[in-house]
Order: structure tokens, then sequence, then C-alpha cells
């Protein structure tokens, strides 16, 4: 009996997504609640699960092909035999073929081989293939050891990756046949944007559309922050089990710039404004598929180490592509760190509803003035960009003073100053 596998659920407002990668092939066994396909929706990645236990059936999508919610995407046939499992006919393995040597070209470690190559997402293969990278040399840190586009990235960066043995053939040129390509010639390659990427895309021109973005500037002394986790990092790790980072320290300067400035995290409806008394804070993270903003909720309630804890969290699961879909709704502010990949100053871009973004850069050896002299000091520009429909310059160089102030002295996040 064949047990139908429909499209669940997929969120508030989401009614389609994309097939991202079949984590099971026809005749793999299955076994009840394992994922069997991941499909890629606007936000993240969703793996849906076999409801029965049995072997994996017929397909009714290619990875790429659309798929909207309460569609029949597979079959799992209940109380089947995987294909593995099945024996072999006496009749396929006759007696005179003992006395024949078989060529190499025989063996099945190839097979094995273009079928586990087949099981990568169409995402990965095509870096792996664009970098002529073997797939074994890297290892996976999705789900069940899948490889990730993270991970062949990182593999890259740090020259742990292998090239495979057989380089691609190169294409024939001008009727050459099989000469080699000359050094000047130049290749392109059309890849469809993923569902995450043309939502990053539409959601973008949207905010530049929608609201009057302005940016405004300044520099903050990080010396004390610094000072205060070099004093106590060994301490809290040790009491907390997780690092002291940068972040916690302005998620709880911004908590404290909006109690001061709500207008910063309000948000225009119509013709009314939305005024918030909580702190909802979008934390922006890299994924293999692009930039997403899980939400830290309720941040005005919880103590550094819970806000690290979460961070860590966020950008743990969206490497390996689990974030849930509610995980990434609301918000009424968001934190934007640039810095970790080197940026100087950037301008950041609303997400829409928000009114406000603000974009955290590197740390620098910068010369100061301070009592009048010149001195070395560690600087980071910060950035807050805004929607000047709702917020004043005032308002926004207010709140950005605020930050800059709780951050060159921490005290202050400690007595709500």
């Amino acid at each position: 009996m064949a047990t139908d596998v429909i499209v669940p659920a997929l969120g508030e407002s989401i009614t389609e997504a994309s097939v991202g990668q079949w984590l099971k092939q026809p005749g793999d066994a299955v076994a009840a609640d394992e994922a069997i396909v991941a499909l890629e929706t606007d936000k993240v990645a969703v793996e849906v699960p076999s409801p029965v236990a049995g072997v994996m059936g017929e397909q009714m999508f290619k990875p790429g092909d659309t798929v909207t919610v309460g569609a029949l995407i597979a079959r799992i046939v209940e109380g089947g035999v995987p294909a593995a499992a099945v024996p072999v006919p006496a009749a396929a393995a006759p007696v005179a073929a003992a006395a024949v040597p078989l060529p190499v070209a025989a063996a099945p470690a190839p097979a094995a081989e273009s079928l586990a190559y087949d099981a990568i997402s169409p995402a990965v293969r095509g870096l792996l293939d664009t970098y002529n990278l073997d797939p074994a040399s890297i290892g996976g840190t999705g789900k069940d050891g899948r490889l990730t586009k993270g991970d062949v990235l990182a593999a890259i960066e740090a020259g742990t990756a292998r090239l495979k043995s057989n380089p691609p053939p190169a294409p024939p040129a001008g009727g050459r046949g099989a000469e080699s390509p000359a050094p000047t010639e130049r290749r392109e390659e059309r890849v469809k944007m993923t569902r995450l990427r043309q939502t990053i895309a539409r959601r973008l021109k949207e905010a530049q559309n929608s609201a009057a973005m302005l940016t405004t500037f300044n520099d903050v002394d990080m010396s004390a922050v610094i000072e205060a986790r070099a004093k106590y990092k060994d301490m809290f790790e040790k009491k907390h089990g997780i690092r002291l980072g940068f972040m916690s320290f302005f998620a709880k300067a911004v908590v404290l710039a909006l109690k001061d400035v709500p207008s910063v995290g309000a948000a225009i409806e119509g013709d009314e404004i939305i005024y918030k008394d909580y702190a909802d804070l979008g934390v922006a993270v890299s994924s293999p598929g692009g930039l997403v903003v899980p939400i830290l909720r309720n941040a005005q309630a919880k103590s550094f180490a819970q806000i690290e804890k979460d961070i860590a969290d966020f950008g743990d699961r969206a490497r390996k592509g689990t974030l849930k879909i509610d995980e990434l709704q609301g918000g009424n502010f968001t934190i934007s760190n640039g810095g970790v990949f080197g940026s100087l100053l950037s301008t950041p871009i609303l997400n829409p509803p928000q009114s406000g973004v603000l974009g955290l850069h590197r740390v620098e050896d910068r010369p100061v003035v301070k009592n009048g002299q010149i001195v070395i000091r560690p600087m980071m520009y910060l950035a807050l960009s805004y929607d000047h429909r709702l917020i004043d310059g005032r308002e926004a160089v207010t709140f950005l003073v605020r930050v800059k102030e709780a951050i060159e002295d921490p005290a202050r996040l400690l007595i709500d100053l």
C-alpha cells in the first residue's frame, strides 16, 4: 500500500516553495518522520518528513520545480523492500562468468560515487563543478552530514578541498576537436536565483521604493567594551557556557536607546503609527543561501548570556538551514554586523515594515583626540538607516548617540541611563 506525502503548511502567507533536494531516492528505506525532501521557501529550507515507515516510491517533482501547499509530492510504499535488500536472481550471475576476467571499469565504485554526487543539492553541485572539487574531501555540516554551500566555500577558503582526479573535458572550440581551450577563452554560467535570493532582492527593492531612507553616522570608542570582555570573558564562559561577544552589548544598548526614542522602533501602517513597548530585534546572519534575519524576541528581558546563546544558535542553524519560519517573522528593529566580514562603512537597507536598522563595522585602531591629546583608540563606525517619514533627523541622531554613550560607558546598561 502506498501513502501519499503532501506539501505541508509552510508558514504565514507562504503558499509555494521550490524542491531543493531529494534526501531519499526511489527504493531507499524510510523511517516514520524521517525527512525525505528539502523545500526552499522565501525564507528558509523546510524538510518534509515521511508520515509512515516504508520504501521511497514515486517522486512527483524534480529539484528546482515549484510546488504548492497541499500538493502531492511523493509516495511511500508501506512494507516495501529496499532496493539494496532485493536478492539478485541466480540467472543474473552465470557460472561461465567466473572464467572471464572483468575490466576495471566494471567495478561498482564509480556508480556508488555517482549516486552520492546526485544526492547533493543542485546549488552545491554547481559550486563543486565550478571549482572541479572532490566532494569526498569536504566535511558536511548539514543534516545527516550532507554538504552545504557554506561547507564548500569554507573548504575553498581554508585550502582543504581537493581537486577531482579527472578534470572536466574542455569544450571543442572552433572545430579544433579535443584541443585545450585557448588561455583567452571566456566562460559564462547562467544559474537560476534561489527562492531566498529572489525574496531578498524583492524586499530590498520594496524598502527603497516605499520608505524615505536616510542614513546617519557616528563612531564609537570600543575601549571600554574590549576591556570588559578581556576582564570577564573567562568567568562568563565558565558560568554560562558561551563566549561574551560584542553583539550582546549592542543589543542591550539598542534596547536602552529604543526606550528613549520609541519612534525608531515604531512602524507605519496606513495612516497610523504603531509604537511598541518591547524590543524584538532582528539579527542579520549569513547562511549559504543568503542573508536571513531571525528575531531575538523580548530582548529587553534577556540577559547578556541569553542574548549571546540565542545569537549563536541562530548563526548555527542558519548555516544548517534549520531555522523555522516563525523565527524570521516580525521584529521592530534590526542589527546588521558587517564588521565580521571586514566592512569599514556601509548604509544598511531597512527590513520593512521596520523603520530602523543599525549597521556595525570593523574595529580598527585610529588616532582620535581625547582631552586635547591625540591618542590611538579602537574605533568602530556606526550607521543608522531610518525611515524619514516617521523619524526626524534629531531623533535619529539622538538614538545613535544613546547607543554610542552606552557602548563607551557600559555601566549605563546596568543602571538604565
